[in-house]
């Protein structure tokens, strides 16, 4: 071990055992070569002070989070499940401070629902809503979390000055010469950590090729999958401490459904490179990409009512209905034809089909439903409907001298459970009042 990593372990030891009421430290982990060379140097770190001080000198809780946006490239998304597992285990086993968090977009902000469920157009450079709603949300809560229940928090973030002219300059601009903690830019009484910061690329290889995971992973198959993708190298971080932050769709670590990228060259790699079984999640991102901006696709306003057409008349509002029931066909056929070779695999989650339902119910859309549509493609019901069926049956037998009245009161209690679902009742009398309105029209 050279000299420059043995002391970046020294200066960890030292700022571990500083006297600050052991506020918890915060390790954003992606899995990417960055953040497990951070937590490597940590996880030896901790050793050391054990071999030198004892068990009772690591009091100090370590958390390593990692932020799954739930459309995560599926070959990262099983690689970190087993790296989690391994670091979750061992450190167990080994009796260290260090606990793995996984957190998630909250169900509103999902893309899927963000996108197949309130119709917004997919990211792109302009109105990237992606970045803010699947990672940035999800990492803050957990941290404000752990501020609220220690007063502060430290995150240690993978960054290095040799990455880019743009990532020294945002570690300069936010250091104060002295000190190792910097505050956080987002977030109160929060503390940046960057230890790796003055490492070069290939010191940070050189540690995960020629040290041992001290949680027993191999880090070849780390390598393999830098190997297999030949985007430029970088890392999307799971803690973002700059809005300003690029994109994550060329980096290996990036979402499947990237549209903010015009070609996602990382996937492609990986597909030319023996993983051709992705080449369909190419295929339906590419359609995002190119259904965006197509004006029969989109609404003449926006979700607020705003008025949303450019001078050619062409319409750039919210996706419409037809686009969105045409999508989420697709996607549906996708996952199906997915889960043929890979029968685990899951693209979108029944909980996400329930909420996409929902609101397609308070933008008074009640057919096809989202079961119309899953069933249809599955050939089965999908497994929430059969709860629903027996009363159906009987709503059915009371109306059957008038079917209209069937499909009013159905729609009506629908929308009364969305918005129970959602624990959530703003907005249900004029839901409910633009529905009746519907039904009086059509008489």
């Amino acid at each position: 071990m050279s000299k420059r990593i043995e002391y970046i372990i020294d200066d960890i030891k030292e700022q571990y055992l500083e006297k600050d009421n052991n506020i918890p430290w915060i390790i954003g982990f992606s899995g990417g070569k960055d953040s497990t060379v951070v937590l490597t140097l940590v996880w030896r770190a901790l050793l050391s002070i054990r071999e030198e001080l004892g068990d009772t000198a690591l009091v100090r809780q370590v958390y390593v989070v990692n932020n799954d946006t739930l459309v995560e490239n599926p070959i990262i998304t099983d690689y970190i499940v087993e790296v989690l597992d391994c670091i979750r285990i061992a450190a167990i086993e080994q009796k260290l401070p260090i606990n793995v968090q996984i957190t998630v977009p909250k169900l509103e902000d999902s893309f899927w629902i963000s996108f197949l469920g309130k119709g917004y157009p997919v990211p792109n450079n302009t109105f990237r809503w992606c970045t803010d709603r699947l990672k940035i949300k999800p990492t803050t809560q957990f941290i404000l979390d752990k501020v609220d229940a220690m007063g502060e928090a430290i995150v240690l973030i993978g960054t290095r000055l040799s990455e880019s002219a743009t990532r020294a300059k945002s570690i300069r601009r936010h250091e104060i010469k002295g000190k190792r903690l910097t505050k956080h830019p987002l977030n109160p009484n929060t503390y940046t950590y960057p230890p790796i910061k003055d490492l070069y690329l290939e010191e940070v290889w050189y540690i995960l090729n020629n040290e041992p995971s001290p949680w027993g992973y191999d880090n070849k198959k780390l390598f393999q999958i830098y190997a297999d993708a030949t985007a430029d190298d970088y890392e999307c971080p799971t803690v973002i401490t700059d809005k300003t932050q690029p994109s994550c769709g060329q980096s290996r670590f990036g979402c499947w459904v990237c549209t903010v990228v015009k070609e996602d060259k990382s996937m492609m790699a990986l597909i030319n490179n023996g993983n051709q079984w992705m080449s369909p999640l190419l295929k339906y991102r590419d359609e995002m990409v190119a259904g965006r901006n197509i004006s029969e696709n989109r609404y003449a306003t926006r979700r607020n009512g705003q008025a949303a057409q450019d001078a050619d008349g062409h319409n750039q509002g919210n996706y419409t209905f037809e686009y969105r029931c045409e999508m989420l066909r697709k996607l549906l056929e996708l996952q199906r034809d997915m889960q043929k070779i890979k029968p685990h695999m899951e693209l979108i989650s029944n909980q996400e089909l329930v909420a996409i339902q929902i609101n397609w119910y308070r933008d008074g859309f009640f057919a096809p439903k989202v079961t119309d549509i899953y069933n249809e493609v599955y050939k089965r019901n999908m497994p929430l409907e059969n709860m629903q069926y027996q009363e159906r049956l009987i709503l059915e037998k009371v109306c059957a001298e008038h079917p209209e009245d069937y499909h009013l009161i159905n729609d009506l209690v629908s929308l009364q459970k969305s918005k129970t679902i959602l624990m959530n009742n703003n907005g249900l009398q004029g839901d409910i009042e633009k529905r009746l309105d519907n039904y009086l029209n059509q008489q």
